[in-house]
């Protein structure tokens, strides 16, 4: 069979649904960048773009360009908390005071009734540091940020309802150095990153407000009618081990790919991300359920697809992977304030793993 001709392969571009959903994105919805990764059941990747990179200088959207993923980073967090747990350091039904004793008090908080599972699941009731940091951008230690939440009561009492808390990650991530006399960053390095592979993929070093490699300028506006602000380049350090972390579309397909199939765990602890699951439709949208770092979302064509998603000021990722073996990540360069179009990102994701 001969190769495309280069209008026929122009008109499969443009006929292409995830193409058509990140078009969209840009025409529609005023993104400035928008870029996706598909990878297909046998590892093959095929990355897209629309827009402009950088709003000022009209440059190009640089293809698999890297990102501030945001939330993703729980995901990592979560499975070296997980690594651990395999290798007999961590319970996940231990509370966190055998691993931090006497950090976890507040009003209505003790660490003595806090399990790690509850932290990975977001079912500790611990309130969620990043509604009190204000508008001032500052360098922050974790410990700061924990001592923000824990000047608030209690969301709850642990285990009985859910609720998204950056705090449950920046505890973990404690526990994760103080169990493994390491930091954060060096652990999900040599356990994740290097393991399977990830090129484009790091833990920013603290006070590194700076992105790498290629990419495209990361956007903020304060209000719907209001202009868009390059923030770029923002220390990272407010959102550590929950958020903090930079990588591209197609590391983030590898990373959800072998974490449902390959060996990043054991299949024990590959069994516990995925089971009892609970609702998490109000962070997550519709038929949305959050496990242990990992959110589970329905597909239009049947089945699950496995992933977190990150809203960052510049960017907002969303993807995932299926059991099956593919996966589909979007991200765009504008942090999202309305439903409607995240929903508009996830149906580009839909499209690309519901693809025949």
């Amino acid at each position: 069979m001969s190769a495309m001709t280069p209008s026929a392969a122009s008109a499969a571009t443009r006929h292409d649904t995830v193409q058509q959903g990140l078009n969209a994105l840009v025409a529609e919805d005023g993104i400035p960048a928008a870029l996706a990764s598909v990878q297909s059941r046998d590892g093959q990747n095929r990355t897209y773009t629309a827009g402009v990179g950088d709003l000022a200088t009209g440059a190009a959207v640089p293809r698999d360009g890297q990102v501030r993923v945001g939330s993703n980073t729980k995901t990592f967090t979560a499975v070296v908390v997980l690594q651990l747990v395999g290798e007999g350091k961590i319970s996940l039904d231990a509370p966190i005071d055998t691993y931090l004793p006497g950090v976890v008090r507040g009003d209505g908080i003790d660490g003595g009734r806090i399990k790690v599972r509850h932290l990975l699941q977001q079912t500790s009731g611990l309130p969620n540091y990043s509604n009190y940091l204000g508008e001032d951008v500052q360098h922050f230690e974790p410990r700061q940020l924990l001592d923000i939440a824990l000047q608030h009561k209690a969301e709850f009492d642990p285990g009985t309802r859910w609720k998204y808390s950056n705090t449950n990650y920046v505890l973990a991530g404690l526990m994760v150095e103080k169990v493994t006399h390491r930091s954060l960053a060096k652990e999900i390095d040599q356990r994740i990153i290097q393991k399977i592979g990830l090129r484009h993929t790091y833990f920013p070093a603290p006070g590194d407000a700076t992105i790498r490699g290629p990419h495209p300028t990361g956007y903020y506006r304060d209000s719907p009618d209001a202009p868009l602000r390059d923030v770029t380049e923002l220390d990272p350090s407010w959102a550590w081990a929950a958020g903090a972390m930079i990588s591209t579309n197609s590391d983030l397909d590898r990373f959800f790919s072998e974490l449902l199939t390959g060996d990043l765990l054991k299949p024990a602890q590959r069994a516990e991300m995925r089971t009892g699951t609970v609702p998490a439709e109000e962070t997550f949208g519709p038929g949305a359920r959050y496990g242990l770092g990992l959110v589970s979302k329905p597909l239009s064509c049947g089945g699950l697809y496995w992933g977190h998603g990150g809203s960052y000021p510049g960017y907002e990722t969303r993807g995932g992977a299926t059991v099956g073996g593919r996966a589909a990540n979007v991200a765009v360069s504008l942090q999202l304030s309305d439903e409607a179009t995240r929903g508009r990102v996830d149906r580009v994701v839909d499209a690309a793993l519901c693809r025949r």
